[in-house]
C-alpha cells in the first residue's frame, strides 16, 4: 500500500460573529489517499488555517509513494527534515496527517486506534461540557446565558461543565469589575448545579499579572472548582508555579504547550497539576501518548484539550483509552449540530456524559465528501482583545 496523494478541507458553517473578519472559525481536515482504496482523515487547529494548508502541500512531497503504516518514520522525517524548530501551523498540518496515518493503520488492521496503542484502559471516557457547549452567548451562538445553558447541559447527562470566569464583556473593563463579575458566575453555577457536578473554570491566561488569577482563585475556593486552567500563560512556567503554590485549586494547562521542550521546562518545574494537550497540534496522537507516559512519572493528571471538530474529539477519545492517568476529556462538539452531521458519521456517540469508545477500525469516523461543496471557507481571524486603557491584552 502506497500515499498517492492528500486532500485539504477548509470547510465552514457560515456563523457569523461580532469580532474579526466577520465569520466564525474553518474546519480544518485532510484525507491521505492510497492506491488500494484505504483513506486516512486527520484534523488540525483552525487558528492558523491558511498557513497550515500550505504545509500540508508541503508535507505532500515527502509522503507521496510511501507506505502510510509507518507513522513514526513519516513524522521523524516531517519533524526533523525541517530543521528548525516547527511552529504552531507546521505541527497543527503535522498532527492532523500523523491522525490520517493511524487512521489508515487502524483500517488495514482492522483495529480501533486505542487497540494498537495498548489500550482500552477503561471502558468510556468522561466528558466535560465546555466553551460552545456551555457559554455559547460568548461565541456570538444562540442559546441561553451561562446558567441557563449550564443547567441545559447537566440536564443532557454531563456531570462536569467548564467556562471562563471571567464575564463575557470583560474587554476594556476594569480589574475590579471583572473579578467581582467572576467570583459571581462561579457562585451563581455551582449554586445552579450543586455539588455533585464538577466545575472546571478556564481562567484563559488573560492576564499578564498573575496577582489577579491568585486573587480570583483564593476567593472561588469555596466552590470548589475541578480546576483553574491557565491562570498564567504557560510560556512563563515560574508564574504558573507562584499560582500553584497559592491556592488550594489544582491548577490545568497545556493546550498551547506544542513543544516537547516546554513540556520538559512545565515538568521540571512541577508547574501543573493536570496537562491538556491538544493533539491537533502538538504532534499528534503517539506524541500526546508519549507525554502522557512522561506526565505519568510526575504524577501530573492529562485531561486532553479539545476546541476543534468531531474528529479532534474522536482523536482525544483513543488517546484517553490508552492511557493511564487520563483524568477527564474537554468536549466542545455539539453531536446534534446540522453541519457536523452532514459532514461526518457515524458522529461520535455521548452517554450519560461520557463518550462512547468506538469499536470501528481506524479512528471511527469518515467525511462525507459529497456535502463539502455546500460549506466553503470563509476568512477567520481570532479576536483581538482591547484593554480599558487601550492597550492590546489576551485574549
Amino acid at each position: 500500500m502506497k500515499i498517492i496523494g492528500l486532500k485539504v478541507f477548509l470547510l465552514n458553517p457560515g456563523n457569523k460573529v461580532s469580532f474579526g473578519t466577520g465569520w466564525g472559525k474553518n474546519t480544518v481536515l485532510v484525507k491521505v489517499l492510497t492506491d488500494e482504496g484505504i483513506e486516512g482523515l486527520g484534523e488540525a487547529f483552525h487558528s492558523l488555517d491558511e498557513p497550515i494548508e500550505g504545509a500540508l502541500l508541503k508535507f505532500e512531497r515527502w509522503l507521496q509513494g510511501k507506505d502510510p503504516t509507518r507513522v513514526l518514520h513519516h513524522w521523524q522525517a516531517i519533524y526533523r527534515g525541517l530543521r528548525y524548530p516547527l511552529g504552531t501551523a507546521e505541527l497543527a498540518a503535522l498532527s492532523a496527517v500523523e491522525q490520517a496515518l493511524w487512521d489508515i493503520a487502524g483500517k488495514a488492521c482492522g483495529l480501533p486506534v486505542y487497540k494498537m496503542l495498548g489500550g482500552p484502559t477503561r471502558d468510556r471516557i468522561r466528558l466535560y461540557a465546555s466553551g460552545y457547549l456551555c457559554q455559547p452567548r460568548h461565541f456570538d451562538l444562540p442559546g441561553d446565558d451561562l446558567v441557563g445553558a449550564v443547567k441545559a447541559i447537566v440536564e443532557k447527562g454531563f456531570t462536569a461543565v467548564k467556562f471562563t470566569p471571567q464575564p463575557d464583556d470583560y474587554e476594556g473593563k476594569s480589574p475590579q469589575y471583572i473579578h467581582r463579575a467572576a467570583v459571581d458566575r462561579v457562585r451563581s453555577v455551582r449554586e445552579t448545579v450543586g455539588e455533585d457536578i464538577d466545575i472546571c473554570l478556564d481562567y484563559h491566561g488573560r492576564s499578564f499579572s498573575v496577582t489577579e488569577a491568585i486573587r480570583l482563585a483564593q476567593a472561588i475556593e469555596p466552590y470548589h472548582p475541578l480546576f483553574l486552567e491557565e491562570p498564567a500563560l504557560t510560556e512563563n512556567p515560574d508564574a504558573l508555579v507562584e499560582a500553584k503554590m497559592k491556592t488550594s485549586i489544582p491548577i490545568a494547562g497545556g493546550e498551547r504547550t506544542n513543544s516537547r521542550d516546554r513540556l520538559r521546562e512545565i515538568l521540571e518545574r512541577r508547574a501543573l497539576h493536570i496537562l491538556q494537550p491538544e493533539p491537533t497540534c502538538n504532534g499528534g496522537i503517539l506524541e500526546t501518548v508519549k507525554w502522557a507516559f512522561v506526565c505519568e512519572l510526575h504524577h501530573v493528571m492529562i485531561a486532553p484539550h479539545q476546541a476543534c471538530g468531531p474528529v479532534s474529539l474522536l482523536v482525544n477519545c483513543h488517546i484517553s483509552a490508552a492511557i493511564s492517568n487520563f483524568l477527564i476529556e474537554e468536549c466542545n462538539v455539539d453531536v446534534r449540530d446540522p453541519f457536523f452531521n452532514d459532514l461526518f458519521h457515524p458522529m461520535p456517540e455521548i452517554r450519560d456524559g461520557h463518550l462512547v469508545l468506538p469499536d470501528r477500525p481506524g479512528l471511527g469516523i469518515e467525511l462525507n465528501e459529497d456535502a463539502v461543496n455546500k460549506y466553503p471557507r470563509k476568512p477567520y481571524d481570532r479576536p483581538v482583545i482591547v484593554n480599558h486603557d487601550g492597550s492590546i491584552g489576551l485574549e
